[in-house]
């Protein structure tokens, strides 16, 4: 059986949606095919039941020539199911030629079956998308399955030692917790646990490498909203900066701190709270 997934959208829409196609993929016994921008389908790479992305720029306005060669793509495998993601008249379009028997969406004259975002956290509320399928989703259980090659090379590059290790990871956005302070903030935490290791994640790092490196790590301090998702799919604890808790599961090793349009006036001590130091 052959799963569709339209997925518009950034890299944080994408991760929001792995557990919610991982899980119909497993319970269906199911193979995902997924079309997005190729700038974000690195997150696509993470999953094992994806078989191949179709690289289509759905923000980018797409001509009649995109659309008709997605169209040929998804005609050629035999697709019982779209979980449609896309909105708009050319999507929907293409979608109802397509004959794709199980079409599911928000909204569009293509959809066989139409639904709304459920409740929970950000990759919790697409449970409404399985529901029509007879599947269900605990996004809370999901799981990045990676593998042991990658982990034993992130293990390999962390800083020597035996103690507890600390990933800092500040996002590319000019809002953001000042450099001088993430600079700052492994000396502040070694003067009270003086075993730390801690390393801080480029965030050009590719996303496999990226999430690696969180997997193998004790506890993660980011603002950057890629690896705060992929240290909750690890089971890593987080203090995820300039988040809010609508973001991620009730967890007590989950905390946000701190708004995203005012992470400057966040201190040290109120991190290092946050950490448990």
């Amino acid at each position: 059986m052959r799963v569709l997934a339209l997925s518009p959208g950034s890299s944080q829409d994408q991760l929001d949606r792995l557990p919610a196609l991982e899980s119909l993929c497993q319970q269906l016994g199911a193979s995902l095919f997924v079309a997005c921008d190729p700038g974000v389908s690195a997150a696509w790479q993470l999953l094992p039941c994806v078989e191949k992305v179709f690289p289509f720029s759905f923000e980018a306005g797409p001509s009649l020539a995109d659309w008709a060669n997605l169209l040929g793509n998804v005609r050629e495998p035999d697709f019982q199911v779209c979980v449609n993601f896309a909105e708009g008249q050319q999507v929907n379009l293409m979608l109802s030629m397509s004959h794709i028997p199980s079409r599911i969406g928000t909204s569009g004259f293509a959809c066989t079956e139409q639904v709304q975002a459920g409740d929970g956290f950000a990759a919790q509320r697409l449970s409404t998308y399985l529901s029509p399928l007879g599947c269900s989703l605990d996004a809370d259980a999901f799981r990045l399955a990676l593998p042991s090659q990658e982990l034993e090379e992130a293990r390999s590059s962390q800083p020597p030692g035996d103690g507890p290790m600390l990933i800092l990871a500040p996002s590319s956005e000019d809002q953001d917790w000042p450099p001088e302070r993430w600079l700052a903030l492994p000396k502040s935490i070694s003067t009270r646990l003086a075993t730390l290791r801690s390393s801080t994640l480029d965030p050009g790092l590719p996303m496999r490498r990226r999430a690696a490196a969180v997997a193998c790590a004790d506890v993660i301090l980011s603002s950057c909203a890629m690896t705060q998702r992929l240290a909750v799919y690890c089971g890593i604890p987080l203090v995820a900066l300039g988040a809010t808790p609508t973001d991620f599961p009730p967890r007590g090793d989950i905390r946000c701190l701190g708004v995203r349009s005012d992470l400057a006036s966040l201190t040290e001590q109120e991190v290092l709270d946050a950490l448990g130091f």
